[in-house]
């Protein structure tokens, strides 16, 4: 029996895949419980838009990443750190400090898409790569850090 699998189903596929599985298996668990839909024109049509539908949203948030990613690209976020009278600094800036500032200018990005081995802890002007699209659109933010007035 071929099934239209709904969701993802441990050792058998991936959701949206065409799957060949026992009869019994097909109609007493896959479909009874919601996990598959059987193989036929109307189920195969849906299946169909939702992957084109799925395809488009795709290829928007990649528009929406390239866009962002030129913003982005002139953008330089500003920050102060307390210095001692050698020029060392106290603290660091961190992923979740310049996720926030991007927040403030209406850039949402999640903190583990900021790519920084080690926090900015340095006076001056540091770059930090930004994952906006599958590891395949990277964009670069100039990190400012100046000496806090005490």
């Amino acid at each position: 029996m071929k099934v239209i699998l709904l969701e993802d189903v441990r050792k058998v596929g991936k959701k949206d895949e065409v799957k060949e599985v026992a009869d019994g298996y097909g109609r007493n668990y896959l479909i009874k419980n919601g996990l598959a839909a059987p193989l036929n024109k109307e189920n195969t049509r849906a299946l169909d838009a939702r992957i084109a539908a799925r395809k488009e949203e795709d290829e928007q948030n990649r528009q929406d990443a390239e866009r962002i990613a030129k913003e982005l690209e002139s953008m330089t976020l500003e920050f102060r750190l307390n210095t001692s009278k050698g020029g060392n600094t106290f603290g660091q800036i961190s992923s979740k400090q310049i996720v926030h500032a991007l927040a403030e200018k209406g850039i949402q990005v999640d903190k583990r898409k900021i790519m920084m081995d080690t926090p900015v802890d340095s006076l001056g002007t540091t770059k930090v790569k930004v994952d906006l699209y599958k590891g395949k659109i990277i964009g670069t933010i100039n990190v400012h850090v100046s000496a806090k007035g005490v």
